[in-house]
This record gives C-alpha cells, structure tokens and sequence, in this order.
C-alpha cells in the first residue's frame, strides 16, 4: 500500500471515528516521516481519543512547528492552543499556560481579526475563573463568543458558551446559564463539533448539573454521553467520566450494585496511565457506595486514594466515621471542613452532613442553623433536588426540637418528593424518620408500619448501617416516646433505664462515650433530672420501657 493510500484510509477511519484504526496508520504514516501539518493534527486527535498522551502531545508540537515553518502564524497558534484545552482538562495548569503565552505571543504578530483571538481570549480568561473570579472571566467569554459567532467556527462558538454558561452558574445565574448549556447540548447532538470538544461539553455540562442539583439533565445528559461513548469502542478519555456520571446516578436510583461496578470500572480506566484528574472523584464515589453498604474497611481504603488523587474525602469520610461510632472523630472533621468551604454552592454538598453529625453529637442549635443555610441555599439555586435535601434536614431538625408533628409535616412531603425523584434510599430515610415522628406522637402502630418499611427497602438496596438503626427503632415499645427528647435521646434513656453503663451503650450505638455523657446531660436538663435513678423511673413511668 502506498504512503498516500494509506493516509486516505487514516482520514476515513477518523470519518468514522474508528480511533484505534486512525492512530495505527497515523502512526504508521509518521514513523516513515510521512505527515503533512493537516495530519500531525489529525493524528494528534486520534492519539487523544485512544487515551496516548505523549503521542497526543508531540503531535499537537510537531504541527505547531510545522505551521511555523510555513509561515502560518495563526495556524500554529491554534496548534498551542489546541495543546494547551487539552492540558487545561488534564489539570495540568502550569504547561498549559505555558502553550498559551506561546500562542499569545504568536497572535501578536497577526493584526487582522481571526478565530484564533477568541481562542486566546476563552483560554486566557479559564484560568481566571478556575481560580474562583468567574465575574472578571465573564467578559472576555463574552467577547470570545462575538468572534466566534461572526466566523462561523462551531468548535469556538460552542467552547465559548461552554464556558460562558459555566460563568454564569458561578455568578449565581442559574437559569441563565442552563439555558446556555442546553444551547451547547444542541450543537453536540447534531454532531456540529469536533469529537474533543464533544468530550468536553458532556463532562463539563454533566459536572455543572450535578452541582446546581440538576439530576433531571444529568440523568439525560449521562444517558447521552455513554451511549457516545458506546458508538466508539476504541474512545479512552471520556469513558472513565462517563462512569462516574453513571455511578452517580446509580447511587440515587439504589441501582448500587451497578453503581459498585460502575465506580470500581472507573477507578481502572483512570488509573491510567496516563493517570486521569477525575480519578479521585471515582475513588470518592466508589467509597460512598462501600460506606452506604456497610464496607467500612474497604470505604476507608478508598476515601484515602481519592484524597490522595487530590480529592477532598469530605463529607464521606465524616459519615463513615460517625457510621462507625467515632463522633467526635466526625464532629472535628465536619466543622474543620465547613470552617474552610466558603462557595455556598460548596457548602451545599457538606451540609446535610453536617446537619447528620450535629444531630449526632447532640448540637441541636448548630443543626438548625446548618438546615436554615441549606434552605436559603436551595432557594437562591432554584434547585429542586437540594430544596429536598434542605427540608429532609429541616425535618430531622425539627424532630430532635422535640416538634414531632411539625416535623411529620415536612417529612411526608420530602418522601413524597424523594420518591419523584426516583431515589429509594433517601425515600427510606425519611420514612424512617416519620416513623419516629409518629412513635414520638404516640401512633405506636403507625410508627411500626413505617419503620417496618424502611427497613424493607434497607435491606433490599443492602444499606447494612440504615438496617441496624431502624432495627433498633423498631425495638423501643410503640407509645414509648417522649417528645421533648430526641430520637437518639430517647435511645440513650432507654439503654439508660436498662442499667446499662456510658461505655456498653456507646458500643451498642456504635457512638463514642463521650458522645453518651453529652446525650445523659441533655436528657437530665430537659427532663429536669438529676441522676440515672430518676431517669429510670421517669422512662418506666411515661412507657419508655416495659
């Protein structure tokens, strides 16, 4: 076969986003010297599709070199710049910005107006709002978009409201912004873009709709991006994202079987090498699903390779260590992350756990201040799913309050919304705690039903942790609350009443005994209390215990 004939055939492999074929005959094609400026970028994609960075790299070089021989200046800039997105989603931030003053010292000598402006603007102003200021990156994008727009170049028209919409959802815009990405989505729907930054949209646009709580798109933008990612067997990059998009969905659907495999599969693909940056978030998201499983070693394992890929383990790691009774471990932790998250989108993600471990280690005040943030959060979001997540706080807020009916209120109506939302496990959880509001309201027989079914679904989904709580709820007489004491209060009273000492109920809570002494004192001062006798006789006298 000839040079030429075989270079026709790479061209037509990568027509057909057959990337493994491409980069072999590329390959082929450059070891005999063969590859034009058009093809060293040719094959640089084929080698960025096939997950080979280094052959990616020197490609994207050697065509920037090329056009420079050539005398091409604005092509050879594109070429930086090309290298330059593709360092960027990497992280690799300090090489990155070094191909991009490479191409903005290229661009200097080209005085007319070309598309490659609006590529140096876009990649100028990313880092800019990678660092926290997207309201000063905002114009440049805008701008950015204007020139793109008037050269009809659908790469740059769709990168620039990529992040464009990306800026906007930093400001706080929302709505605004989600339109715009719903716009992008179009553009790579209809196969208007090169296959990068196809790539890129979808794990941009999923990532941002994971953090405004959009799990309707992400649902349909996850479902999109696999079966892309299905279309092309050969594809490297992307599919690792694209499990863990998966496994997040999963996670909520109580799909956890497949999110365990899908997390696990990730972890692999990322690992490289090249070894990926989203490879801590698949190590995190493999933890959650152990956690919630009750695989305690095998959770911790896993949090510690998220943080060491760079990703902050929190909050799993908080609710593992409270799963695993060490509260106070949980309390530190919690309050040394929430002392450092600052972006209330941010603090959206530690809350609830917050919210959890607070309630845990008996602060009552510090929860509710926690689920009013989370409610104002949700509000200025416009995100159903987090509104949710605020009110199924606020309910357990309000049960340890010791406003049970309130609570039952709110309660039903965050099952009812969990439910819509298609996620078992929350459903469970807040059923869980309506069972408590209806024990602590004196409907022994209600409170049964619903604890009763939480506890099905528990154990249907495999939540180990979930199934003992509820098991042990289910295990206090029916009339037995009393609603000025909390859930977890009225556990410890009656463990307490039993004779039983801080350090064999702590063990059976699976709480630290200091976390005990802080419940006994807050059952003394409600109750009006002065020792572990009047405690027992005040438990048997209201029906606590038999």
């Amino acid at each position: 076969m000839s040079a030429t004939d075989g270079l026709k055939q790479a061209r037509d492999s990568l027509e057909r986003r057959a990337w493994g074929e491409a980069f072999t005959r590329l390959s082929d094609a450059h070891r005999e010297g063969g590859l034009e400026a058009e093809d060293l970028e040719r094959f640089a994609v084929a080698a960025y599709m096939v997950g080979n960075e280094d052959d990616c790299a020197e490609a994207w070089m050697r065509a920037h070199q090329e056009w420079l021989r050539r005398d091409e200046r604005e092509r050879a800039a594109l070429c930086a710049f090309r290298q330059a997105l593709g360092l960027f989603f990497r992280g690799d931030l300090a090489p990155a910005m070094g191909w991009v003053a490479r191409g903005r010292r290229l661009m200097e000598d080209v005085r007319y107006d070309c598309v490659e402006h609006a590529w140096l603007l876009m990649l100028t102003a990313l880092p800019v709002m990678f660092g926290g200021d997207a309201k000063s990156a905002y114009p440049h994008f805008v701008e950015a978009d204007e020139i793109a727009e008037r050269f009809g170049d659908p790469d740059a028209t769709l990168f620039a409201r990529l992040t464009l919409g990306q800026a906007l959802i930093l400001q706080q815009r929302t709505g605004e912004g989600m339109a715009l990405l719903d716009e992008v989505m179009v553009a790579v729907t209809a196969n208007e873009v090169s296959p990068i930054l196809v790539g890129i949209a979808y794990c941009q646009v999923i990532e941002l709709c994971h953090r405004v709580f959009d799990l309707r798109r992400a649902r349909e933008w996850t479902e999109a991006l696999t079966r892309w990612c299905d279309f092309q067997p050969d594809l490297v990059p992307y599919r690792g994202n694209c499990l863990v998009h998966r496994c997040e969905i999963f996670q909520v659907q109580g799909a956890w079987h497949e999110a365990l495999d899908a997390a696990q599969r990730a972890c692999e693909r990322l690992a490289g090498p090249p070894e990926w940056d989203t490879l801590g978030s698949a190590c995190y998201q493999l933890a959650e699903i152990q956690r919630l499983r009750g695989e305690f070693a095998e959770a911790e394992a896993s949090y510690r390779k998220a943080s060491l890929a760079g990703r902050e383990p929190e909050p799993g790691m908080s609710l593992l260590r409270l799963a695993q009774g060490r509260t106070d471990v949980a309390f530190a932790a919690i309050r040394r992350v929430m002392d450092e998250t600052q972006d209330p989108s941010d603090r959206s993600k530690v809350l609830p756990a917050y919210v959890e471990i607070m309630l845990e280690a008996g602060d009552v005040a510090a929860a509710r201040a926690a689920a009013d943030e989370l409610t104002r959060i949700a509000g200025d979001l416009d995100a159903p799913y987090l509104s949710t997540l605020a009110a199924h706080a606020s309910g357990a807020v309000l049960l340890s309050e010791g406003d049970p009916r309130a609570a039952l209120i709110e309660l039903r109506n965050v099952y009812n919304s969990w439910r819509s939302f298609d996620a078992p496990h929350q459903a469970a959880r807040a059923r869980a705690l309506i069972g408590v509001a209806c024990r602590d309201l004196g409907d022994g027989g209600g409170a049964e039903l619903e604890l009763e079914a939480a506890r099905r679904v528990f154990e249907q989904l495999g939540a180990t942790t979930d199934v003992r709580y509820v098991t042990r709820l289910i295990g206090v007489s029916a009339p037995t609350a009393i609603s000025e004491l909390s859930p977890r209060e009225n556990e410890v009273l009656a463990l307490v009443s039993a004779g039983k000492t801080n350090r064999v109920i702590a063990v059976e809570l699976f709480i630290s005994e200091k976390t005990v002494a802080r419940h006994v004192s807050n059952i003394f001062t409600k109750l009006g209390l002065s020792s572990r006798s009047e405690a027992t006789a005040y438990a048997f006298k209201h029906g606590l215990v038999r």
